[in-house]
């Protein structure tokens, strides 16, 4: 890894500006974090998708306020020279302007966060704007919103229709005069996304959004393919690590079973004199 400076909202600017591409990754570990910080990402996300790809739930909705707080603190302390955002988890942010801005600030403060994420449009406008006013950078999240798909009936691609996609133009522009950084846009059609990123003022991370976006991001466990299992069409594995962690152990298990590890590489040695020691201390012949 170069030595770098951490991205602050007002470099992200900068490179929007000179239309170099960003790069987002997902991390919820220290070891995760580290190694998006090691390959030159940009901004590493602690998604609220732990819940998922962590966590073990089937939606990200049992995620609480604390395991965002425990995950951001962890990946932090793994990528201190990379900007890192936080999820807002479900219902953190909805009841109230003052319990949104209580939240984002333990987020903040508990975990050295560089800014906080949420979905939703015009309905959170109103908390975006507090906590843009609070001093808190802020990433909103259109389209696909995982938190909301029980209301879309699921994960599905979002705007494929013209009041679809005006919902979700109009939505990204409440974000932007409240004040957002950047906006996430999921699972849209790639020229809904061009039209929005043509025109919009700040960056737009595409994730199933095409390549006209000013940067990307994926989630760490499918872009190594960690799982094994059926990813959406819009990720690319760059690696295949699940298998190869399976193959790892599977031969380690085999290797025990039969005896062959530890091989004496792999173990330590003592001295013929003091072993000798040891072996008449054990059977009584010497005094301690």
């Amino acid at each position: 890894m170069t030595d770098k400076k951490r991205l602050t909202t007002l470099s992200l600017k900068s490179l929007f500006a000179k239309g170099e591409k960003i790069v987002m990754v997902t991390a919820y570990d220290a070891a995760q974090a580290a190694i998006a910080e090691q390959a030159d990402a940009d901004i590493i996300l602690v998604g609220d998708s732990l819940g998922m790809v962590v966590l073990g739930y089937d939606s990200t909705i049992p995620v609480t306020v604390e395991d965002m707080i425990h995950h951001g603190k962890a990946v932090r302390r793994g990528a201190p020279h990379t900007m890192v955002l936080v999820d807002m988890p479900f219902l953190s942010y909805r009841k109230s302007v003052p319990e949104t801005l209580a939240n984002a600030g333990r987020i903040m403060q508990e975990t050295y966060a560089d800014g906080i994420k949420l979905e939703g449009g015009k309905a959170v406008a109103p908390h975006v704007q507090a906590m843009v006013e609070a001093g808190i950078p802020v990433c909103g999240h259109v389209g696909l919103t995982p938190q909301n798909s029980l209301n879309f009936g699921g994960f599905r691609v979002q705007g494929k229709d013209l009041e679809a996609a005006e919902h979700i133009i109009a939505d990204a522009w409440a974000l932007v005069e409240a004040g957002v950084s950047m906006i996430v846009l999921e699972c849209v059609p790639a020229k809904l996304a061009a039209i929005l990123s043509e025109q919009l003022p700040v960056p737009i991370i595409g994730i199933g959004a095409g390549a006209a976006c000013a940067g990307q991001v994926l989630v760490f466990h499918d872009l190594l393919d960690l799982y094994g299992r059926k990813l959406p069409k819009f990720v690319k594995s760059y690696a295949h690590l699940g298998e190869a962690a399976t193959t790892a152990i599977r031969t380690y298990r085999d290797e025990v079973k039969a005896g062959v590890f530890p091989s004496p590489a792999f173990s330590y040695e003592v001295g013929e004199e003091e072993l000798a020691l040891l072996y008449a201390k054990v059977k009584g012949d010497v005094n301690p």
